[in-house]
């Protein structure tokens, strides 16, 4: 089992598939990776040799952020704003959606589970 940055990465799935179960890491960081390290995109995890899976571990140990680290510097960018008491800062501690969608309908992620509004009966 190849586990890279604190991620145990499924065997029998491909290279590409198995590098996105790490946070921080899509579908076209996966693919440059394999790419860069000249690896085939068909191989599966299980094939890679331990110098593949350590070159994988380097490279994305040298060039990328990822799981915690990436964690803590989202929460960290959110808390500033928060701080600041900005208007996105302020949607983010309300529970409200930040980037300008509609609230009147829809937003029920953000917002919730629907509350029952008392003496609305018709």
């Amino acid at each position: 089992m190849a586990r890279i940055a604190g991620v145990n990465l499924p065997t029998n799935k491909r290279v590409i598939i198995a590098l996105t179960y790490i946070h921080g890491i899509g579908r076209k960081t996966a693919v440059d990776i394999a790419t860069k390290l000249g690896i085939d995109q068909s191989r599966r995890v299980q094939d890679l040799s331990d110098a593949e899976v350590l070159q994988i571990r380097e490279t994305i140990d040298a060039d990328l952020t990822v799981e915690g680290d990436l964690r803590r510097t989202t929460s960290m960018n959110i808390k500033r704003l928060m701080d600041l008491a900005c208007y996105r800062g302020l949607r983010h501690r309300k529970g409200l959606p930040v980037r300008g969608q509609r609230t009147h309908t829809n937003a029920r992620t953000r917002k919730g589970k629907a509350k029952a509004i008392a003496g609305k009966k018709k």
